[in-house]
């Protein structure tokens, strides 16, 4: 399976999880591409949208993996010719109508009509800055995605303590059945 990671406003190098789990599908001899985007303090919607296009033509990933912003560039992926892929990860999704000015090229935004992935598994926390809880439940039933919740993490970022992350490793690389978390 070879796996596309990508990061949202700012990156997301060590210690972030999205790091470490691109270490640790290597290191078990998997195939990732964990592509730092052009300008990634300052993105711009459309040159992401022309750079990921490319690296989906070129890589072909099985799945994809999206934290924060990267899910919302990945909503606007789905209106342009791209493959679909096995599984999509959409971690600490952003509000649609998020209002900062540094990102504003990418919002509002629709959720898509064709989420391009087979199976879609969305993972929040109850207490992230960046979307409600009813929102975030909202655009998962839309994608009809597993919907999973856990509780007090912040954006499920480095800032919030979740550099190396088990679950999500155990996830990507199939090492684990589960469907929900919570906890």
């Amino acid at each position: 399976m070879k796996t596309l990671i990508l990061h949202g406003w700012g990156g997301s190098d060590a210690p972030h999880w999205q790091a470490e789990l691109a270490c640790e599908i290597a290191k078990n001899y998997g195939t990732v591409s964990f592509p730092l985007l052009d300008n990634c303090h300052f993105p711009s919607k459309n040159r992401w949208v022309k750079q990921v296009k490319q690296i989906l033509i070129d890589f072909k990933p099985d799945i994809v993996v999206c934290h924060s912003l990267a899910n919302t560039l990945w909503f606007w992926l789905c209106q342009e010719e791209i493959d679909t892929v096995e599984k999509l990860f959409m971690v600490s999704p952003p509000s649609l109508s998020t209002e900062e000015k540094t990102i504003k090229s990418f919002f509002p935004c629709e959720v898509p009509q064709n989420i391009h992935a087979k199976e879609v598994q969305m993972i929040i926390s109850d207490n992230d800055p960046w979307v409600k809880m009813n929102e975030a439940k909202k655009i998962a039933s839309q994608l009809n995605a597993t919907f999973s919740i856990i509780h007090n993490a912040g954006h499920i970022n480095a800032d919030s303590g979740y550099g190396k992350w088990e679950l999500i490793e155990k996830l990507v690389l199939g090492q684990s059945n589960e469907k929900y978390v919570n906890s």
